[in-house]
């Protein structure tokens, strides 16, 4: 599996990824730091606890990262999320939060999936 065939998996943009880092050594580095980002799981812990403003800020912040790192899909979803909270509409939030973690799973699947490649 490439670097290339990951993003693919992931629903994401190499090419444009690749054009902000410039090589890919620079996207595997920031793409795996992000499995140790604790992000996603603020979000979740805050949405949980109602504590919807700081849960707007995690997704908003979930959102940046997947935008810089060319996860399109993941970005997608935060990004519908970042807006619903936003508009304080919270019954539509609950519905694009579970399209988040599914979108998470598999953007971390995938990472994991290249990253045990690379350290064989």
């Amino acid at each position: 599996m490439t670097l290339t065939d990951c993003y693919e998996q992931l629903g994401g943009s190499f090419e444009d990824v690749l054009g902000r880092l410039m090589d890919e050594k620079s996207v595997w580095k920031f793409a795996e730091k992000f499995l140790g980002d604790s992000t996603y799981h603020t979000l979740c812990d805050t949405f949980e606890k109602e504590q919807y403003e700081e849960a707007f800020r995690a997704a908003h912040t979930l959102k940046g990262i997947c935008g810089n790192l060319g996860f399109s899909r993941l970005y997608q979803s935060s990004a519908a999320l970042t807006e619903s909270l936003r508009g304080q509409k919270r019954e539509d939030a609950e519905t694009l939060l579970e399209q988040v973690k599914k979108d998470y799973e598999q953007t971390v699947a995938a990472l994991k999936d290249y990253q045990a490649q690379v350290n064989e």
